[in-house]
């Protein structure tokens, strides 16, 4: 009987022990870092896909619908091939980046110097969590502006939208619906010279009901919040990296002072 309860309170033990150990552990999961990576995954995902379709079918409307002569559209279609390349270089560092800055998360936090008593800080150390501060504060700049870039075509599609769904309107019986146009050219996407340049009537509604249209401004939308979604992510890695850096400096004095 003796046996038995010493064997009890050793597994009661070992239970408890186990208890702490992974309380401790999701202790040091640094949350704010592992939302911001989820986030920013989603967010640059939705972007680079949707943006990816959403700039193809961008070109199928404007060769069958505004501009029939190749030569007129040639230097868009390279923009727009290039822009798709550069959405595949950005999934490829925002992957990689979102997984570095993770790892540098869960060694920095201060739950897992709990764990590891002997944690010191190094100059190297200091110096890359800084250089993570410096680059997600210009990443996040870079992204607003990739957010307000992001906006332009979901404002195109929606004037053309509205534009078709004004026609259906009983206020248009009082006007032709033939005079109800959309020019494409005012807004510098084609030259002024590409033909016909414009779409009215009858015409650009039958654009309006087309499945790249529809397909097209809905995946602009989502990349537009895509890339909202991404801004957010990143302004949670500036507050992450910049509690990271100064817990550093703090343990780098908190080293010299108690070095002596």
């Amino acid at each position: 009987m003796e046996t038995t309860s010493e064997e009890t309170q050793e597994q009661s033990q070992d239970r408890q022990g186990c208890f702490e150990c992974c309380i401790k552990c999701l202790g040091g999961v640094p949350y704010a870092s592992l939302v911001a990576t989820i986030l920013c995954f989603s967010g640059v995902a939705l972007f680079c896909g949707c943006g990816h379709v959403a700039l193809t079918g961008t070109v199928t409307i404007l060769e069958n619908h505004f501009s029939k002569i190749t030569s007129d559209h040639a230097m868009l279609t390279d923009v727009i091939q290039l822009m798709q390349y550069v959405i595949y270089g950005i999934a490829s560092f925002f992957f990689l980046y979102g997984i570095i800055l993770l790892a540098e998360g869960f060694y920095t936090t201060s739950a897992v110097k709990e764990l590891h008593s002997e944690f010191k800080t190094t100059i190297c150390g200091r110096c890359i969590s800084g250089m993570f501060v410096f680059l997600t504060y210009i990443l996040g700049v870079a992204w607003l502006g990739v957010f307000g870039f992001s906006a332009v075509p979901v404002f195109l599609f929606y004037n053309m939208w509205s534009t078709c769904a004004a026609m259906k309107s009983p206020m248009a019986n009082l006007t032709s619906v033939d005079s109800i146009c959309v020019d494409v050219r005012q807004y510098g996407i084609i030259p002024w010279n590409a033909t016909p340049g414009k779409a009215c009537g009858s015409t650009l509604s039958d654009i309006c009901n087309t499945s790249e249209f529809y397909l097209s401004y809905h995946l602009y939308i989502v990349a537009c919040a895509g890339a909202g979604a991404t801004v957010i992510a990143l302004l949670i890695y500036m507050m992450a990296t910049t509690y990271n850096f100064a817990v550093l400096k703090f343990k780098s004095r908190e080293d010299c002072c108690t070095k002596f």
